[in-house]
């Protein structure tokens, strides 16, 4: 054991290896054992259908409107305007990072690794200042004796520790109750199944010779020409971007095209069925991610609705709750809310509709929709 070596386990640093099976903060991106093609996280992001379910999920998030409140105690609630965590949503986390982009950051790494972790930043009276995104595979989790959670962060230049308050930490299902596991981890077999098939497509593609078929001949052919007839339709006609060159054949031989097989042929409809799959496992619609195959205008109007109800609100909850947990301070009557009716922004006569029932209902007068709108106010003296 070398000097550092020692001297880490003397001063109780802790090392992580990138792939370490022990490790359950990492399991999520290490390879399935016994799979034929690896199920990593970095691996399956990959895949189209997996990138679009993220990126759709932790945009549409980040898109969201973020609002301070403080609970009074006949039960009302009133917008805290002067709280930092306002200026922190419209100004940035910190110098390099807006608040959009770190709701992003954090639910896609959550929805990848199970995990998504920020730094909360503190000035010297214990006022809110910002915030610091932390890539999970910098990260080691440990419970001390006293019953709190620490997270070691390793950035390849220097360990540091961060203690359970000090650290946003959003995470996926656990079974340790501490460091949860990505939907990827816990349906390996699924994206394994779907990553198979696209390697198949793209194997296909790759070495199938356009147009497919067999060449025949008048008389044998000698092995010389054997070999050079192989060359040059390795060479000329063989992978995707040599499809539709013509073919010239001489001495008596012909062309004989030949259909697909029945599995080839079943090749786009695996696809197909493995982009529901993902789907299914992230809990989005497939019209969010443009999979049409079949949409209808019926189930069109619904996904969006369908998308914020079964998708986002349980996630925005979770943020929420967090926030609760280890933002504010304890036993506070402060909360965040993520107004997912934001969605509604982009259907102009769904949201019209509903400011025009809340204020017959005399639930929202006219300033405060104009409020809701980015607009002043008019107020009495405007009628």
């Amino acid at each position: 054991m070398g000097f550092l070596e020692r001297a880490r386990g003397f001063l109780g640093l802790e090392q992580r290896g990138d792939t370490s099976p022990l490790d359950p903060s990492w399991q999520a991106l290490a390879p399935q054992v016994g799979a034929t093609t690896a199920t990593s996280a970095r691996q399956a992001e990959q895949l189209s259908a997996i990138s679009a379910c993220v990126g759709a999920v932790s945009s549409a998030l980040a898109y969201v409107p973020a609002y301070v409140y403080r609970r009074q105690a006949d039960g009302t609630r009133v917008e805290v305007t002067s709280h930092p965590l306002r200026q922190i949503v419209r100004g940035g986390v910190n110098e390099g990072m807006t608040w959009p982009e770190l709701i992003e950051h954090l639910l896609a790494s959550t929805l990848l690794t199970g995990n998504g972790l920020a730094e909360i930043k503190r000035s010297g009276n214990g006022r809110l200042a910002g915030f610091q995104w932390i890539p999970w595979q910098h990260v080691t989790v440990t419970k001390l004796s006293s019953g709190r959670i620490a997270y070691d962060i390793n950035d390849g230049t220097r360990t540091r520790r961060l203690l359970d308050g000090e650290a946003f930490h959003l995470r996926e299902r656990t079974d340790d109750g501490i460091v949860g596991k990505s939907r990827i981890a816990r349906a390996g077999e699924t994206v394994a199944g779907v990553r198979a098939a696209d390697l198949w497509a793209r194997s296909f593609l790759n070495n199938g010779a356009a147009p497919s078929g067999v060449i025949e001949s008048e008389r044998p052919l000698t092995e010389a020409h054997t070999l050079d007839l192989k060359t040059q339709l390795a060479n000329k006609f063989v992978g995707a971007v040599n499809a539709g060159r013509p073919l010239v054949l001489e001495g008596g031989m012909s062309w004989k095209a030949i259909s697909l097989s029945p599995e080839d042929s079943e090749l786009l409809e695996t696809r197909k069925f493995g982009v529901v799959e993902i789907c299914r496992l992230f809990q989005v619609p497939p019209p969010i991610i443009q999979a049409y195959e079949n949409n209808t205008f019926t189930n069109a109007a619904q996904a969006g609705l369908w998308f914020a109800t079964f998708c986002l609100a349980p996630w925005a909850r979770r943020i929420e709750a967090e926030f609760a947990r280890s933002v504010f301070p304890t036993g506070s009557e402060l909360e965040l809310e993520l107004d997912l009716s934001g969605f509604l922004r982009g259907d102009p006569e769904t949201r019209w509709n509903a400011h025009k029932i809340a204020i017959e209902t005399k639930v929202l007068d006219p300033d405060e929709v104009r409020q809701m709108e980015g607009w002043n106010p008019r107020g009495k003296a405007d009628g």
